[in-house]
């Protein structure tokens, strides 16, 4: 019956029409995803009414396609003219840009390609394997708990401050004030609009990003009247060739990173709300804090590229695994694909599958198809893009503006966004020649808003602080918390004073007490593994004499 299934699926999905409309989606979603300010909801509501006469198969296959190649072409902006295309790309650009600003946009572009296949094929097969398992964790969680894993986000900013730490905080608290602007959504209270009807409405967060990244570096590109009229390809830094195969041979040597930001995009795309912003931004802070080469990053790091890119592509299955078994969208896009099933009169539940077995399985063999295409079509297109950096600076950066105004207008249609752009885009300038690093103000106008609001529920629902030490999931983010704002003062003093090897083992046996709190029989076989690594660890320097290890050209030193 399985297989009978599978194959009128297969049926559906390779006829040549099909697969001519995911090609066209994947094409048109790559298109959406490199325009700032364009985001993938708006292309996939775009695509929403030329599906209502398909078959549900066809339409959800080619919306899938518009998804699937959405969160991909932020990496053609991002890497190539350091403006994230989309919210779910703007890790990339820390180590992509540079790298192609380095002479090697060939590797960048290519690294980015095949995480992004590795990360969409990882969460693909998680989606076809354990669907219903993995949704019934995302219904867990509870304000409480959402609130601590926002919390755990925001303790990135330590890490993406670089050497100046208090800038670094500086920004981030400037961050989480933008959010602060207009109208409470909790409790409908105005704040900061200093009577002003137009600040009621707050910042919108795309005219807030693309101003601080895109306009900060336009501005920054034409400060030099003489490096304004080059091209970036008169510089030698850009080359229309795509290095696959060493992007390939890359990534097989990073493969952990990979695996790793994959499974972290999966997991956050399962959270109704989290998206691949968030997921983009915590898999290149766990790729910093895990690398061997922490200060390559923010210089053209190869895992700074890989990490993100496999994260924001993985969040798709994450998402749909949520709408598929529990009929939860996980972010805007998948709410637009869920009004599409039941606009076709399918209601996705934990039996769905069982229910609907040819249309499930045509959205898991599309998912395949559109990410292998994905590939293909990018790698294609990126020829085309790459030729756009031989354009004169300063006409490249008009027309950039121009369509940044243009995105920036067609979300809302009001005139504050432009002053937004124009505004924040100044003040991503002045910070980035006065040394402050623009990364954790994104990321506190990212989670600003998110952890306000489920503070506010937590609240609304028991106002017992105790909740957030005595819920598993929320105790569990909390102990991450704590010890990644920890991790950086760890790693600089590693290898000198001898408390730093009991760092490892107390992560272990602290986040250990939490799985066993959650019952069942898996996650307190994860804790006994999670302390049983933590036992060995000790042993082993118990071993050694607690001899304290080289680490980055820290001298061995015996206590």
């Amino acid at each position: 019956m399985i297989i009978e299934n599978i194959a009128d699926a297969f049926a559906h999905i390779l006829h040549a029409k099909t697969l001519l409309l995911m090609a066209v989606g994947v094409a048109g979603g790559l298109i959406a995803g490199a325009i700032p300010g364009f985001t993938i909801a708006m292309a996939v509501v775009l695509t929403l009414p030329f599906t209502f006469s398909m078959p549900p198969e066809q339409g959800l296959a080619t919306m899938i396609s518009v998804f699937v190649g959405g969160l991909s072409g932020g990496l053609m902006a991002g890497v190539l003219t350091g403006i994230p295309g989309t919210p779910s790309s703007v890790a990339t650009t820390f180590d992509g840009f540079p790298m192609a600003r380095g002479g090697r946009p060939g590797l960048a572009l290519g690294l980015g390609v095949w995480s992004s296949f590795t990360g969409g094929m990882i969460s693909a097969v998680l989606l076809v394997t354990l669907a219903p398992q993995l949704a019934r964790v995302g219904l867990e969680f509870q304000p409480w708990d959402y609130f601590m894993l926002v919390m755990f986000a925001l303790t990135i900013t330590a890490s993406l401050a670089g050497a100046d730490l208090i800038k670094g905080l500086i920004a981030g608290a400037l961050g989480l004030l933008v959010r602060t602007v207009g109208e409470d959504e909790a409790a409908g209270i105005p704040r900061f609009d200093f009577g002003s009807e137009v600040l009621l409405q707050g910042f919108d967060f795309i005219a807030v990003l693309i101003g601080l990244f895109a306009f900060s570096q336009l501005l920054n590109d034409v400060r030099d009247p003489k490096a304004a009229r080059t091209s970036l390809s008169e510089k030698g830094t850009m080359d229309a060739r795509i290095e696959h195969w060493q992007a390939i041979k890359t990534l097989i040597k990073h493969w952990s990173v990979a695996l790793r930001g994959a499974l972290i995009g999966t997991f956050t795309g399962i959270l109704p709300g989290a998206g691949g912003s968030v997921a983009n931004i915590l898999a290149y802070d766990q790729a910093k804090k895990t690398s061997k080469n922490p200060k390559e990053f923010g210089k053209g790091s190869p895992e700074g590229i890989i990490a993100p890119e496999s994260s924001n592509n993985a969040t798709e299955g994450g998402a749909l695994i949520t709408m598929m078994a529990l009929g939860i969208p996980g972010d805007v896009t998948t709410a637009v694909m869920l009004g599409a099933l039941l606009i076709h009169d399918v209601v996705p539940s934990p039996s769905f599958i069982a229910e609907q077995p040819v249309l499930a399985y045509s959205i898991f063999i599309s998912f395949f198809l559109a990410t292998i295409m994905m590939v293909i079509v990018q790698s294609g297109m990126l020829r085309v893009f790459v030729l756009v950096t031989r354009v004169r600076m300063y006409i490249l950066t008009g027309v950039i503006l121009g369509f940044c105004g243009i995105g920036v207008f067609a979300i809302n249609n009001v005139d504050l966004d432009l002053w937004t752009l124009f505004w924040f885009g100044v003040l991503g300038f002045l910070m980035r020649h006065f040394g402050f690093p623009l990364a954790p103000m994104i990321l506190g106008v990212v989670l600003g808003n998110i952890a306000e609001l489920n503070l506010a529920r937590a609240l609304a629902i028991d106002s017992d602080l105790t909740h957030f030490v005595t819920r598993p999931w929320s105790l569990f983010f909390l102990i991450i918390a704590l010890f990644s704002a920890v991790f950086p003062w760890f790693q600089s003093v590693r290898g000198k004073q001898k408390w730093t090897l009991f760092y490892l083992p107390g992560v272990c046996f602290a986040a250990s007490v939490p799985l066993f709190m959650m019952g069942g029989i898996p996650r307190p076989i994860i804790a006994c593994v999670l302390i049983a690594v933590g036992l060995w660890v000790l042993y082993r320097r118990w071993r050694n004499g607690w001899v304290l290890e080289a680490y980055e050209g820290h001298e061995i030193k015996e206590g």
